[in-house]
């Protein structure tokens, strides 16, 4: 195939980022669209680069030096990345590809002005903008200069910054290519920058502009504040005309300066309001064609818009697909379930196919549309309620869209007259024999489920996994597990309420909780000191725990002393809870009975930092401060007036919470379980199409849907392209921070704590645990990097019950994302660890190894000197 050097723009769709990267592409296409004007101009392709980089010396073994190097040895990297560029721009650009671009210049016109700019092939594209990672030079005038500029941009592709960029994102240098865009130079009045959605609050109906007057460096380098302007509907809604007292223009003979505006000029819009609505308009159009919200770059000249620039704005979170054009509210999912990581496609259909209300996908995420609920005055009172009670920052949220006037429609309650058929539950007696039951039914299910699933293989398997979901969600909802769950978080709402009322004591309910009986999820961190009891007195096993990487260390074990016992205990332990893992709904996680090197770090620092017989004692010691605080409790109430009842009552709700508070943890449980089963089946059916040659790997099928995997079974088909993308989505996924709130218009919204009882400088958050502490803050993301110390205080995106076996090692836990009821709230409370959930952004505000001081009574958290 003959190599192409140079294609006109007007030659170029979106389609060729290969062949002319992604500014290129972009460009391309916006010079296709009916009333969008493009400056004239050409690509220099990524042939021309490879062919340049065919010529330049020791590039081979500077690059496979650069791969190897650590992104964060920046020395390193910069020296190496200056030796590539030196030599790339040292290297005479070959007679033929000089030719090429000479000729395309002479169309432009020899002497014209361009604009010299890089355009990668991974850039401006809509997992990844690398907006800003390479250069662009203006008013290049001359194809002597010209030439001289394409080598820059080509060179360009190994500044330090695109270098540790491309390394931290898992890009090989060898992958990405550069074209180069020469475009005639526009001598702009005004530029600046139009963005078609609001970066900011993310509302896809607002358009935001910058404008500026002279060149839009002027804007982009930071050097002038610019007048902006927010558009919806064709209607400026709001404006501020910034003094623009400095602009970029070009020079006669090339290159720019930076030049004084008139001070009468400078309070001037530099739009008029007109001319401002009709760029927005332009801007619809380009966002239409390009099929999402776009960042662009724009010149006006002679009272004509020109488009230098289109990329997508890929810091949005997308918004769910309704269907309709109807106002939508979503609550996330993840916030509920302590998983705020974007999920597989198999994870989230899997959650969506056995959760008890139908919810939405966007950005890997799951949210429930509460937009009925919220119509209806008292359906709006009990979804506050209750959302408000686990996370004060949703309801916050929810409240600021109420506000908005006319966004959620106002509609009539629509609740039956009358008492439901059949009457109210009957009250539920405060009975351990109730939670034997409930136990007792969700294992007898999970066992069913393990017997009948064994031998349903190929499209069999699915058919019986729809009815097995039928039967996990009718455990999930049965009506006594719910009473259940509430009896004791009702009575903690009681005992908090009446306590600070009668006593004025702040969350008494935490102290009369501590190692409450029958949370599966508390029990699983004790017992995992029992499994560093029986490693503890063998050192060779400690060394050895130490430096296992494989998973599977465990019959290793049994060649060294006590090694036999050690793998039971492990074992054991893996039988009882390795179902279990960080992100557990996301059914595609890898479990710790899949991969236990996980939970070695945790007995590693357990064997470090406790005693043995460790387990019994914490929890004897919680049952003895909970059993103490009950009788100072009880014996202040007597003497107060009406203390006898007072302290009947309390002491009623005292039992109560003891008997169904550990309860809370135990549905998650029984689901987790189930999903362990599923998984297995799935996995399996997964190798039968890699062992057919459908799949190159099982785990592909995790980016398929439950249904798509269903059909590939039944086609024994796989759509390879499908895959791709979709992990591709998935990786960036990981980029967005999913808020807690988000509109159908595309407004995030993550509330905001409105309270005015907090010390200046601290991070607000939902006090959970009672008490005070401080110590050294252990800033952890992965729970498999834990390092923990006695003393340490755990700060965290969010806990779900896997992360409960690091609790027993802390003296303290902050989280990003949580309420009052979540997993590692109760938790806290039991193990007696003062508690802040719900403090946004406390992985970026505390730097690890800092000393902070968590009030977990009042809600907020210290940074200390």
């Amino acid at each position: 195939m003959t190599e192409q050097y140079v294609l006109g723009l007007q030659e170029i769709d979106e389609t060729q980022v290969a062949v002319v990267g992604g500014k290129g592409a972009q460009l391309g296409g916006l010079s296709r669209i009916d009333g969008i004007r493009v400056p004239g101009g050409f690509c220099v392709t990524t042939d021309a680069f490879r062919r340049v980089m065919a010529e330049v010396p020791s590039v081979d073994e500077l690059l496979d030096r650069l791969s190897r190097s650590d992104p964060d040895d920046r020395e390193t990297i910069r020296t190496l990345s200056a030796r590539i560029r030196r030599s790339i721009e040292e290297t005479a650009v070959p007679d033929g590809l000089a030719a090429a671009i000479t000729g395309a210049l002479a169309e432009l016109g020899e002497d014209a002005a361009c604009a010299v700019r890089s355009s990668a092939t991974a850039e401006d594209l809509p997992t990844a903008s690398f907006a800003g990672q390479q250069d662009t030079y203006l008013n290049v005038v001359g194809s002597e200069a010209i030439l001289r500029h394409v080598s820059r941009c080509w060179a360009s592709l190994f500044t330090e910054r695109a270098v540790i960029y491309r390394q931290r994102n898992g890009v090989d240098h060898r992958t990405v290519h550069m074209a180069v865009v020469v475009q005639r130079m526009v001598l702009p009045d005004a530029s600046g920058i139009l963005f078609t959605a609001d970066p900011v609050t993310g509302n896809r109906k607002v358009a935001t502009v910058d404008a500026g007057f002279g060149l839009g460096e002027a804007l982009v380098s930071g050097l002038v504040n610019p007048d902006v302007y927010k558009v919806r509907d064709d209607e400026i809604v709001a404006r501020t005309i910034a003094a623009k007292q400095r602009a970029v223009q070009a020079l006669p003979a090339g290159g720019t300066r930076e030049v004084a505006v008139d001070s009468q000029r400078q309070e001037q819009p530099a739009l008029t309001d007109a001319q401002v609505v009709r760029l927005v308009r332009l801007g619809r159009r380009i966002e239409a064609h390009f099929g999402s919200p776009q960042d662009i770059e724009w010149c006006l000249a002679d009272d004509g818009f020109q488009i230098v620039q289109s990329r997508p704005i890929t810091t949005l979170f997308p918004v769910p697909e309704s269907g309709d054009q109807e106002n939508h509210v979503y609550v996330s999912v993840g916030h509920g379930q302590m998983m705020t990581d974007p999920m597989k496609p198999l994870g989230h259909s899997m959650w969506r196919l056995t959760a008890m209300v139908p919810m939405d996908e966007a950005g890997g995420r799951l949210f429930v549309d509460v937009t009925r609920r919220l119509a209806a005055p008292t359906s709006r009172a009990g979804l506050l309620d209750v959302l408000g009670k686990g996370d004060p920052l949703i309801r916050d949220a929810l409240e600021t869209v109420l506000d908005r006037d006319g966004f959620v429609p106002s509609l009539p309650d629509t609740g039956p007259g009358g008492p439901p058929a059949g009457g109210p539950p009957a009250p539920l007696e405060t009975d351990p024999a109730v939670v034997t039951r409930l136990i007792e039914r969700s294992e007898t299910s999970v066992a069913a489920l393990e017997r009948d699933i064994r031998t349903k293989t190929g499209p069999a398997l699915f058919d019986f996994l729809m009815e097995a979901f039928e039967e996990h969600k009718r455990v999930l909802s049965d009506p006594l597990s719910i009473q259940a769950i509430m009896a004791g978080m009702e009575a903690t709402w009681w005992l908090n309420d009446k306590l600070l009322e009668w006593l004025g004591e702040k969350n008494a309910a935490d102290t009369l909780t501590l190692s409450a009986p029958g949370n599966v999820t508390s029990e699983m961190g004790l017992a995992l000191l029992d499994v560093a009891d029986v490693i503890r007195p063998y050192p060779e096993l400690v060394t050895f725990l130490q430096g296992v990487e494989d998973d599977g260390f465990l019959d290793e074990l049994t060649k060294l002393p006590g090694g036999t016992e050690a793998r039971d205990a492990i074992q054991a332990y893996l039988d009882r809870y390795g179902m279990r893992c960080v992100g557990e709904i996301d059914i595609t996680r890898p479990r710790w009975g899949e991969r236990p090197t996980t939970l070695v770090p945790v007995i590693l620092d357990n064997v470090r930092n406790f005693e043995p017989g460790a387990a019994e004692l914490r929890f004897e010691q919680g049952r003895r401060k909970a059993q103490e605080k009950e009788q100072d409790v009880l014996s202040r109430l007597r003497a107060l007036p009406d203390g006898d009842l007072k302290a009947d009552e309390a002491k009623r709700m005292i039992d109560r919470v003891r008997t169904f508070i550990g309860y809370r943890e135990y549905p998650k449980y029984g689901i987790i379980s189930r999903y362990f089963v599923y998984k297995r089946a799935l996995l399996a059916e997964a190798e039968r199409l890699v062992r057919a040659g459908v799949l190159p790997e099982a785990e592909d099928v995790f980016y398929l849907t439950f249904q798509e995997f269903h059909d590939a079974v039944r086609s024994n088909r796989v759509d390879e392209r499908l895959v791709r993308q979709r992990k591709e989505a998935f990786r960036s996924y990981h980029a967005l921070t999913p808020p807690r709130v988000l509109t159908s218009e595309g407004d995030a919204l993550t509330g905001a704590y409105r309270r005015e009882d907090v010390p200046a400088g601290a991070l607000v958050g939902v006090p959970v645990s009672a008490g005070t502490v401080e110590g050294r803050a252990r800033v952890v993301l992965d729970m498999a990097d834990a390092d923990l110390e006695a003393g340490d205080i755990l700060v965290t995106a969010f806990t779900d019950p896997s992360w409960s076996p690091l609790f027993v090692g802390i003296a303290g836990l902050v989280t990003e994302v949580g309420g009052v009821m979540t997993h590692g709230a109760v938790i806290a409370r039991e193990y007696g660890l003062p508690a802040v959930v719900g403090v946004e952004q406390a992985t970026r505000l505390i730097r690890d190894g800092q000393r902070i001081r968590v009030h977990g009574t009042d809600g907020y958290v210290e940074i200390l000197p």
